[in-house]
Order: C-alpha cells, then structure tokens, then sequence
C-alpha cells in the first residue's frame, strides 16, 4: 500500500521552530545531528512511533513544526535516555522530546481528547501549582474525566480496591507555603 505524501513548499515551514529548539536545555546542539539513525534504533518505542526519533530531529531542524508537535513520536517516548547516552554527537535527544510535549501542549497540538498523556501531564501542572502537590486519587479521576466517562467507568473497580486498602488518599493533600510554589511556576512560565 502507497501513502500519498503531501509536498510541503519552503513557506510553509516555520524557521523560528529550530532556533526555538537551540535555546531550549538540550536542543542547543541539534544542528549537529548527522543522521546515523543510532537514537532511532536503540529506542525502545521506536517500532510504535509514527516518525522515528531520528526523522523527528531532522524534521525540527527543518522547521517542521506542525508535523513535529502534533506525532504520537513525542508522546510516546519513555525517556528511558538510550538515545541520548548512544548519540555521537551528545545531542539530548530525550530533553528535545520533553521540550516538544511541553510546546505541544502550550499551542493545543497533542492528539485526540482519548490521547490520555498530554490530560495526565496538564491536570499533574495544575494540581503541583495550586496545592503544591498530587493527590493521586483526583489525578486520576480528573484524567479520566477528561478523557472520557468510559475510561472512569472502567477504572472504578480499581480505584475501589485502592481506596480500600489506604493505597489512594481521597482528601486533598497541600503542602505548606503554597504560594513559594506558585512563584516557581510564574518564574517558569514567564520564561516559556
């Protein structure tokens, strides 16, 4: 089976997406990528991905952004840092990873409403920011609230047992001094 590929034309890739990526902790060096494909084959997840890691660097480098941030390759990769510790060139390929998922995030490119990891991820944010830290069991709940009333319905049982056995804290854990932690966040986001 062929898949028809679209011809993407030099004005429409986005030339700020790579010097964004080189002031980011970790992408300062992608230009020195020499696609020796070495983070591509050691990844564990690569099999899964929809653009290898390898592909995903050089498409970044290219200005590919759109395509870049809205793969299923940023969201799947399970920072087990192979790539990074393999790579020739000392590229923190993990690091770029993390930092796409953020910027995926921030501009609303992350796969479906079911796609679970971007709700995770945002819901942890908000949770860390106005109480200093998670209370797994509404971590949970907000996740699959979010992602759909099915998924709740199916992690019920569950939930139950862990409930039951002290393994989940139903009440809302806070850590004293919230508002140092507040001031991290606003430091992190005026930065972004």
């Amino acid at each position: 089976m062929k898949i028809a590929r679209k011809v993407k034309y030099e004005t429409e890739l986005d030339h700020s997406f790579h010097d964004w990526i080189s002031t980011v902790p970790g992408g300062e060096s992608i230009r020195e990528c020499i696609q020796c494909g070495t983070c591509s084959s050691i990844c564990p997840m690569s099999v899964y991905m929809d653009i290898s890691p390898r592909r995903i660097i050089a498409m970044a480098d290219a200005g590919f952004k759109k395509e870049v941030l809205s793969s299923f390759t940023i969201w799947l990769c399970s920072s087990c840092y192979a790539c990074t510790v393999n790579c020739p060139k000392d590229i923190k390929i993990t690091d770029v990873m993390y930092a796409f998922k953020r910027r995926a995030i921030e501009e609303g490119y992350y796969p479906s409403r079911k796609f679970t990891i971007p709700i995770l991820a945002k819901s942890f944010a908000n949770m860390v920011k106005k109480n200093g830290r998670t209370t797994e069991s509404r971590l949970v709940m907000t996740m699959a609230w979010k992602s759909g009333i099915g998924r709740l319905f199916r992690m019920a049982p569950l939930g139950l047992k862990l409930l039951k056995t002290g393994r989940f804290k139903w009440s809302k854990e806070k850590v004293g001094n919230r508002e140092q932690i507040r001031k991290i966040f606003e430091v992190l986001e005026a930065e972004a």
